[in-house]
């Protein structure tokens, strides 16, 4: 057991967690665009006297103190081009002006402010109780996780080079299910999915309406591509594994009356394997080859891979160390397995790129009878408490079973 009291020294923070998580809230950043929100955060962290530095578009807080492990938590920063509807007082109101120079509103909608207000507070109650722990610890916070940039970025900027090798890696995410508020939830192995986004552009030849047999119908193609790609699932994945094909966007056309000359389908797939997620691309790619030249394409389909998302699996050793400090810590009835969930995240590129054992875990968000909003969208508003005190508490629970004095004896 670590000597330090995590639920005290984390109730001597009082307000700064409602105010920071408040202020996270009303400014929130497109991804790869989170400067207002990493000079908050570095100003935050040279404040508890941490080293910082401006990686790939993120911010690295490192915090020496003698000999031992090295830990690292990483907190995800960017919102999403949502406009908010939870009618909070300190909802955000905030627009920006995405790539393609659109004003578009943008909220945390995803609870990232709830992942910062986190690695923020375990950083400063290490930082104020240094007498408590031996070691490194790296506070990580990383742009553009909705578009699976972020941490390549991070990567690509020379992180493993910059900062010190850690022992293991952290992470967790503020969920609508399956634990309420004051909870936590682990798991082994594969925790959230694989995942990736295709853009498929289908050529056709355009013709009037009147006159189908002088073109080539687009969007007649893209309709059999979407019905064929059901069968991938039900006809070629074993039922015992999880896979998901969806075809979220189909566009094509401009009016009633003209045949167009291409359609363009967006597809997402998700899988708890590797295989499986390499099979769901082959498959799609096969298919859509096949439909192209049955229905006598001028010319092949366009294949467009983006939103690529890695595999998150909980190191077994890690994540049976860090269960066992949140029983410690929070007692078994607020601690569980979260199982698999179906959603993505870049998180274990950074842990990857190190080659290091890492643990993610789910952080309960609501009251059981309040309503249920999931992440991505426009009402979703976790509890601020317990939500924010329980995500620095897990935070700290986990780091200090690497970096506790009485761990190291």
């Amino acid at each position: 057991m670590s000597n330090l009291d995590i639920h005290a020294a984390v109730t001597e923070l009082g307000s700064w967690q409602d105010e920071t998580y408040q202020w996270l809230h009303q400014h929130p950043e497109l991804s790869m665009s989170e400067t207002e929100t990493c000079n908050f955060i570095e100003k935050q962290l040279q404040d508890f006297g941490y080293q910082t530095e401006i990686i790939g578009g993120g911010v690295v807080g490192i915090l020496r103190n003698g000999t031992g492990k090295t830990t690292l938590f990483r907190a995800d920063m960017d919102g999403l081009p949502v406009r908010e509807e939870t009618g909070l007082p300190y909802a955000s109101t905030i627009t920006r002006r995405d790539r393609d120079g659109n004003e578009v509103p943008v909220m945390h909608a995803c609870g990232h402010d709830v992942h910062i207000t986190a690695g923020l507070g375990a950083a400063r109650v290490l930082a104020a109780h240094r007498d408590s722990w031996s070691g490194t610890h790296i506070a990580l916070f990383q742009p553009g996780e909705e578009t699976a940039e972020g941490a390549k970025s991070m990567v690509a900027a020379g992180l493993v080079d910059k900062i010190p090798r850690p022992d293991v890696a952290f992470g967790q995410h503020v969920l609508t299910g399956p634990m309420p508020t004051g909870a936590v939830g682990t798991h082994v192995g594969a925790i959230l999915s694989t995942g990736a986004s295709l853009k498929i552009t289908l050529h056709g030849k355009g013709s009037h309406g009147s006159m189908p047999h002088m073109g080539i119908d687009p969007v007649v193609l893209a309709s059999t591509i979407v019905m064929r790609l059901q069968t991938i699932v039900s006809r070629e994945i074993d039922p015992f594994q999880m896979a998901v094909v969806t075809v979220g966007s189909v566009q094509a056309g401009t009016k009633s009356n003209i045949i167009p000359e291409r359609a363009t389908l967006l597809v997402n797939i998700r899988a708890y394997d590797v295989a499986v997620r390499e099979h769901l691309l082959t498959a799609i790619k096969r298919i859509v080859n096949a439909e192209c030249v049955a229905a006598g394409s001028p010319k092949p389909a366009e294949f467009e891979l983006y939103d690529s998302y890695p595999l998150t699996a909980n190191d077994p050793q890690v994540t049976k160390k860090v269960t066992e400090a949140f029983l410690a810590h929070f007692g078994a009835e607020r601690v569980g397995d979260c199982g698999e969930v179906p959603a993505s995240e870049d998180f274990s590129t950074i842990p990857d790129a190190f080659g290091i054992p890492y643990c993610y875990w789910g952080l309960g968000g609501f009251r059981d009878d309040d309503p249920k909003f999931p992440n991505h969208n426009p009402k979703f508003a976790p509890v601020m408490q317990p939500t924010l005190a329980t995500g620095i508490e897990a935070v700290l629970a986990a780091v200090m079973a690497w970096l506790g004095k009485s761990e190291q004896e």
